[in-house]
């Protein structure tokens, strides 16, 4: 079976899009660390579909690789000079392939860290963008500091260190600048957190400080980093996805991408060493992502983890499912109306009112067949950043948050490892025994979970939250996730049909219009 490389690219234009520019003619003006599928059917696309129409072809991308986990990413990359499969799938069936071509360079840094630093000091790099994860920032979810003590991080700060962390790359690269007098390159967090941006800006500024206080200044000082906000469900690639690909293609992918229709990036206009021209493919530019980015976070994301734990301890296994039953979805409109919309401030541009169906129409589309489990995983990084900035404005506002506080019980009911069924439930957190410890002791005392300051603050000690939470948790070890959610939403949605294990539904289709057009938002 011949692979997916520059020799058999021509080949397959009848079944799919390729690049129509001429890859070895481009330049790089990115180097972006951590490239994963999120990046590949978001940043990756944008830069692709720019080149396509002979724009920014200084602007392709050199992916990074910095944790030995990505090596498998590297050697995919490699073998296929770069190129991959963008699998769009719509909510009809039908399907959108497109080779992307924009990544034409890929840097192990285990293998040679100098390369990488020595590519991202190059004049011609513009940008360095992150897609690290939000640990991979290195900061304390509730109090944002920077945390010191991590091995790595030390490692990294002694003299002549062998670079194994994204901040040694980047800071050396930026060091290495400055003693050449060149500019600064802009640093671009593309992560999904709040203030992605900032984020960045206190952890690459700690650690340079760190390493010399001067530097740590002048990062302050010179370096911009402008935040952003990104939207695209990215499931992760399955062997049936792989061979789906095969088929449609006739050559082999070893790692395409699949995504939903719908895509969105909204990114501050702060770009001192230049930019590509985004905004021609789509892209919002703007002088502040704050509105768009609570709009996303708390409206998708902090969704997501309304419908996860209360999906997962019912027996559903695709979001897709959970959605289409009517107890969720209705759930999911109220806990947006009622709990997340009164957090909001107006979002230039954007129809709250649409974006809240478009986003019930996204979940329940089953092409893409995202999982419940995805969700459901690293939530001690996630619960702190899309539900409890809701419950904590609810409160400064007097408002409603016992949906929120229902979810978070939610949490703590999964944490205990077992569902409604009796079936036995993995806990994937970097804190996981902390929390499955925690959650043993629910019996004992239904506080124990919340208790945990290090993710909570101080919510526990709020009657206000704490009295809902606790009403929940007990619905939900003592009558289990259905009848829970039937008590939020009442007769309107039917409760008595549902099966012991759910299969799938019958509910919306996400039609081919409600994508996100190439020129204008969502």
């Amino acid at each position: 079976m011949a692979p997916l490389n520059a020799g058999t690219l021509r080949s397959l234009a009848a079944a799919a899009a390729i690049p129509s520019y001429d890859r070895r003619r481009v330049r790089t003006g990115i180097v972006h660390v951590g490239v994963g599928g999120f990046h590949r059917a978001h940043q990756a696309m944008y830069a692709d579909r720019l080149m396509d129409a002979g724009r920014a072809l200084d602007w392709s991308i050199c992916g990074v690789g910095v944790l030995p986990a990505d090596r498998r990413m590297q050697q995919a990359l490699t073998a296929q000079d770069g190129l991959y499969t963008l699998l769009v799938k719509y909510p009809d069936g039908s399907l959108e392939p497109r080779v992307i071509g924009s990544i034409v360079e890929y840097l192990l840094a285990p293998d040679d860290p100098e390369a990488v630093v020595e590519k991202m000091a190059d004049a011609d790099t513009r940008i360095v963008s992150l897609t690290i994860t939000e640990r991979g920032y290195n900061t304390d979810p509730v109090t944002g500091v920077f945390d010191v003590s991590t091995p790595d991080v030390r490692a990294d700060l002694r003299p002549d260190a062998v670079l194994r962390t994204t901040f040694g790359l980047v800071i050396e690269a930026l060091a290495r600048r400055r003693s050449r007098g060149l500019a600064p390159f802009t640093v671009l967090s593309c992560d999904n957190l709040q203030g992605n941006g900032d984020v960045a800006r206190r952890a690459f500024a700690a650690f340079a400080t760190l390493r010399d206080p001067a530097l740590g200044a002048w990062v302050e000082r010179e370096v911009s980093f402008p935040n952003s906000m990104v939207d695209r469900i990215t499931p992760i690639t399955t062997p049936a996805d792989v061979a789906l690909v095969h088929e449609r293609l006739g050559v082999v992918d070893a790692w395409p991408v699949v995504c939903e229709p719908f895509v969105q990036w909204v990114v501050e206009d702060r770009f001192p060493a230049g930019r590509p021209p985004w905004e021609d493919a789509g892209v919002q530019l703007v002088a502040d992502v704050t509105p768009y980015e609570a709009m996303k976070l708390r409206l998708l994301n902090g969704s997501h983890q309304a419908l996860a734990y209360f999906a997962h301890l019912a027996g559903y296994r695709f979001v897709h499912e959970a959605c289409r039953d009517p107890l969720w979805s209705r759930f999911l409109q109220d806990y947006m109306d009622r709990e997340v919309g009164p957090t909001l401030q107006a979002v230039p541009g954007v129809d709250l009112e649409d974006y809240k169906r478009t986003l019930l129409q996204r979940f329940s589309s089953a092409a893409v067949a995202d999982t419940v489990a995805r969700l459901c995983a690293q939530t001690s990084a996630l619960i702190p950043k899309y539900v409890l900035p809701v419950i904590h404005a609810g409160l400064a506002q007097g408002g409603e948050v016992h949906r929120a506080a229902a979810v978070v019980a939610s949490w703590a009911r999964f944490a205990e490892g077992l569902d409604d069924h009796g079936g036995s439930i993995t806990l994937v957190d970097r804190h996981a025994e902390r929390l499955r410890a925690n959650a043993s002791r629910l019996g004992e005392d239904p506080l124990a979970f919340i208790a945990e300051r290090s993710i909570f603050g101080d919510l526990v000690d709020d009657e206000r939250f704490v009295a809902p939470y606790r009403r929940a948790l007990t619905s939900l070890r003592e009558r289990g996730a259905r009848a829970t959610l039937a008590d939020f939403v009442g007769p309107r949605a039917g409760t008595g049909d549902a099966p012991a294990r759910p299969a799938p539904g019958h509910g919306m289709a996400l039609p081919k219009a409600i994508a996100c057009s190439p020129t204008a938002p969502s």
